[in-house]
C-alpha cells in the first residue's frame, strides 16, 4: 500500500534564503534589498545611485548566489525537526525552483542539515511538476508546502485534489507576500513550523 506524500519547497520553507541573499548583496555588491509592501520589482537598488536593478542584474545575482553562497543558508526554525517527524508517517520530497544542474547541490545542502529527501528541480509554475511527481509516486494522498501564493494557485489549477499549505518561514518577507489562503489557493496559511507540524500531521491522519 502506498504512503502519503509531502512535497515541500525549500527556500523560505526549510532554509532561509532572502536574509543571506540580502546580506551578501549589501556587503559584497553594493546593492540594498528593502522590501516595502509587495513591491519586489523595486526592492533591489544600487546603493550608490538608488537606481532600481534591471531584471537581468537581479537574475545575475540570484544565479551567483546559488553558485557560490548556498553554504550561507541556514534552516528555518523547527523545519529540520518537523520534516523528521513527518517522515515517520509519510514520504517526503523537495520541489525547488532551481536550475536542474543545481539539483545535486541542493540535495547535498539539505543533507548536511539532516534532511535526506529526493530533490526535484523546476522552473516556473509548480502545478505541472506536482502532477508529474504524483504520477511517478502514486501516493495515497499528498500535501504541498510552499511560500508563494502563485505556486498554490498553479497547484489548485493542475492538481486540485492535493492539500496545500502556504508557509513562509522568513519573517522579513512573510508580512509582505500575497496570502495563498486569502487568495483561495491554499487550504491554510501557517508561517511557523511549531504550528504547521500539528496541522500537517492532522491532515495525514485524516487521509489514513
Amino acid at each position: 500500500m502506498s504512503r502519503p506524500l509531502v512535497i515541500s519547497d525549500c527556500d523560505e520553507v526549510l532554509l532561509h534564503m532572502v536574509s543571506p541573499f540580502r546580506e551578501w548583496l549589501d556587503t559584497s555588491h553594493g546593492v540594498s534589498f528593502n522590501l516595502a509592501g509587495n513591491d519586489f520589482a523595486n526592492a533591489l537598488r544600487w546603493k550608490d545611485s538608488n537606481e532600481v536593478l534591471e531584471q537581468k542584474d537581479i537574475w545575475k545575482f540570484l544565479n551567483m548566489f546559488f553558485d557560490t553562497e548556498m553554504d550561507s543558508q541556514n534552516p528555518i526554525k523547527g523545519a529540520v525537526e518537523a520534516i523528521g517527524t513527518i517522515a515517520e508517517q509519510a514520504d517526503v520530497v523537495i520541489l525547488t525552483n532551481l536550475l536542474d544542474e543545481r539539483r545535486a547541490k541542493r540535495a547535498e545542502q539539505l543533507g548536511k542539515f539532516g534532511i535526506h529527501a529526493p530533490v526535484y528541480t523546476n522552473q516556473g509554475p509548480k502545478g505541472p511538476a506536482l502532477a508529474a511527481i504524483l504520477e511517478e509516486r502514486q501516493p495515497s494522498s499528498a500535501i504541498f508546502i510552499d511560500d508563494l501564493a502563485q505556486h498554490h494557485g498553479s497547484a489548485k489549477d493542475v492538481v486540485p485534489h492535493i492539500t496545500r499549505l502556504h508557509l513562509c518561514g522568513e519573517p522579513a518577507i512573510a508580512p509582505h507576500i500575497t496570502c495563498g489562503e486569502k487568495a483561495g489557493h491554499a487550504h491554510a496559511r501557517i508561517d511557523e513550523w511549531e504550528h504547521a507540524l500539528p496541522w500537517i500531521l492532522e491532515q495525514l491522519e485524516e487521509d489514513v
